[in-house]
């Protein structure tokens, strides 16, 4: 008997194992099947060309990418470059001010937007205005107010003020603070905008708890508020850091790099060295050192992210 139970139980697997298995590949087939492409595209461009870029980075490709295996030796190349080197610390420090400064201006603005201010919607049109412009225009644009000869340093010396110096692009110490300021320029907006809509969320009844229990308003927004709207603000230090970590043709269009390498970023070395040095090789490992580093950065972050909810689940 309890063979034939086995036999029985083992029998209604096999004939209910292809049923579940066609209920997975079918349950919504039109929409699978609008997807492929999409599926295709990710494994093929994406996963394809990550895995090309990561193989020649460690062949001695010049001009084109048929070298041969030589190892770590364009990594070790690559680290002794002091331009490389220049290029990464500017990275850091030029991501780490514009990350802080876009999220604390972005919640300001919002914030004071919030307080059902007359003429709401111009004002979000305008803050947001730069946004829609792209990195290269903001650059050429910026780069003709910090011209210290047409720019603002000029038009004010003409007008009396000889002393007044504000040639920032020109200024090996403070060329990234001059990119700095544009890229606020072209970003507070939209964060201010993503903050807007994560206030907007909030329920009324928070407010109306915080009044009864005498919170004042400053305090309520940086302890209660602040706090419930962490999935915006994921979300905007997500799209910020992604800006940051592609910075390039902001620092083209500004100041070229200049003066010297003194605003260098590692996606102009890689660029420089791939089209225009004729050293695919040592390109190809300038741009495998930032997939790393995104994926230091975002690797722990989905972990805690998704991770965390499964194991609270």
């Amino acid at each position: 008997m309890a063979e034939t139970a086995v036999r029985m139980e083992a029998g209604e697997r096999t004939t209910t194992r292809p049923g579940f298995l066609s209920r997975i590949f079918l349950h919504n087939l039109p929409a699978k099947i609008a997807a492929l492409p999409m599926v295709l595209t990710v494994l093929v461009v994406f996963v394809g060309c990550t895995i090309w870029t990561i193989y020649y980075s460690f062949t001695n490709s010049k001009l084109l990418p048929t070298g041969k295996f030589v190892g770590f030796d364009q990594y070790e190349r690559l680290f002794a470059t002091s331009r490389w080197n220049v290029s990464v610390w500017n990275l850091v420090a030029y991501g780490s001010m514009s990350l802080v400064f876009t999220l604390v201006i972005g919640f300001i603005l919002a914030v004071l937007i919030d307080q059902k201010i007359r003429f709401e919607s111009a004002f979000r049109t305008i803050m947001l205005y730069p946004f829609a412009l792209s990195f290269i225009v903001t650059g050429l644009v910026w780069q003709w107010i910090m011209n210290p000869t047409l720019g603002l340093q000029g038009t004010l010396r003409n007008l009396g003020w000889e002393n007044f110096t504000f040639d920032w692009i020109a200024n090996p110490r403070m060329v990234l603070f001059a990119l700095l300021i544009a890229g606020l320029w072209h970003g507070t907006g939209f964060c201010m905008v993503l903050m807007l809509a994560g206030l907007r969320g909030v329920d009324e009844e928070v407010w109306k708890a915080a009044r009864v229990d005498g919170i004042p308003t400053w305090r309520t927004y940086v302890s209660i508020v602040l706090p419930m709207m962490r999935g915006v603000l994921i979300t905007a230090i997500v799209i910020i850091g992604s800006g940051i970590v592609r910075l390039y043709d902001l620092v083209v269009a500004l100041t070229n790099g200049g003066p010297g390498i003194s605003s260098e970023v590692p996606a102009k070395y890689v660029f420089n060295y791939m089209f225009s040095g004729g050293n695919i090789g040592q390109g190809l490992a300038g741009a495998t050192m930032m997939l790393l580093t995104v994926l230091i950065i975002m690797i722990p972050w989905a972990y805690l992210e998704f991770g965390g909810k499964g194991r609270r689940a």
